[in-house]
């Protein structure tokens, strides 16, 4: 039985990503798709995975609630997202909702969906908040060995453009990025306090590159024991065996390997000579991984699907590995 989405903020470059897997999905299907920017156009003419014949809508809070689906996503900026879901729970409590931005992070109320970390405290929620990309790469890293960890966890982190945005800024001027790494944010960054809220504490520093997607990560790990290169790979190895979106392999992946494509990877595996000091890379798709492939995992969860359902068809010979 097929479920209905419609999606809030769907001209960026979230909304497109999520877009295609919905295209893909045997079970869901677009019911609206709002953007002020392309109200009045062809979905299909700007997003070519889709065949249907809907178009761009234009749907304040007041117009929302005068629509129905299943499930909405907010691919909204933050601090936007409070309108809409007073009016869908004014209207529609039982909407599934997915937010996108960081307005419900730290809200106790809702789900964080980070699946390969907490889906085992999913209960039949309707509110679920997206992790951040960044925030993502760094808890996928760091959750195996937080038992371990003698100190807040040092993170240096490197971003494609596409993670700053529709909106113009310099942080996604292209002529400004050009043979540049422009830092920003390199204490206090939403991300430190989403990852610190969440796994544990973390000191991070991020970049903006002149590519368009994916991220990087490199943590530097203190330890309260000594740890071997080779303990420490089997040591995640073992806590992600089975997770189907996350790689793990002895050398640092790289971004380029990793755009486009669905899974998060996972390396570089560095000690120091007492193994105390522990350094690793963790890359994904800020798009993907990092917000749409992980909303709609988060989707398939709320639903009862296949968690991989649209995300690698049926008939694809995708793989992470």
């Amino acid at each position: 039985m097929k479920k209905t989405l419609g999606i809030i903020g769907a001209r960026g470059h979230t909304g497109a990503e999520l877009i295609r897997l919905v295209a893909a999905h045997p079970q869901l299907e677009l019911a609206f798709v709002s953007s002020r920017e392309l109200a009045g156009q062809p979905l299909a003419a700007h997003n070519p995975a889709y065949q249907g014949a809907l178009c761009y809508e234009n749907l304040d809070a007041a117009a929302l609630v005068k629509r129905r689906a299943d499930a909405i996503v907010l691919a909204l900026p933050n601090g936007k997202s409070a309108e809409y879901l007073a009016a869908i729970e004014a209207h529609h409590p039982d909407t599934v909702i997915v937010d996108l931005s960081a307005d419900y992070r730290f809200d106790e109320a809702w789900y964080y969906g980070l699946p390969e970390l907490t889906r085992q405290h999913y209960r039949g929620q309707r509110r679920i908040s997206n992790p951040g990309c960044y925030a993502t790469a760094m808890q996928l890293v760091i959750a195996p060995f937080k038992a371990d960890l003698a100190a807040p966890v040092q993170c240096f982190g490197v971003s494609g453009y596409s993670g700053a945005g529709t909106t113009p800024s310099d942080k996604n001027n292209v002529e400004l990025l050009r043979d540049n790494l422009m830092p920003y944010a390199l204490t206090g960054h939403l991300h430190e306090r989403e990852v610190t809220r969440h796994t544990a504490p973390v000191e991070f520093m991020p970049h903006v590159a002149p590519h368009f997607r994916g991220l990087s990560i490199t943590a530097n790990l203190h330890l309260k024991r000594s740890i071997s290169a080779a303990q420490a790979l089997q040591q995640l190895r073992e806590f992600y065996a089975g997770e189907p979106l996350v790689a793990v392999s002895q050398d640092a992946p790289w971004v380029s390997r990793v755009a486009g494509r669905h899974h998060a990877m996972l390396g570089g595996f560095t000690v120091d000579e007492g193994g105390r000091r522990l350094v690793l890379v963790s890359v994904l798709d800020n798009l993907l991984k990092g917000a749409a492939t992980q909303a709609m995992q988060n989707l398939n969860l709320a639903f009862g699907f296949d968690e991989l359902a649209g995300i690698f068809p049926s008939n694809s010979s995708e793989s992470c590995r």
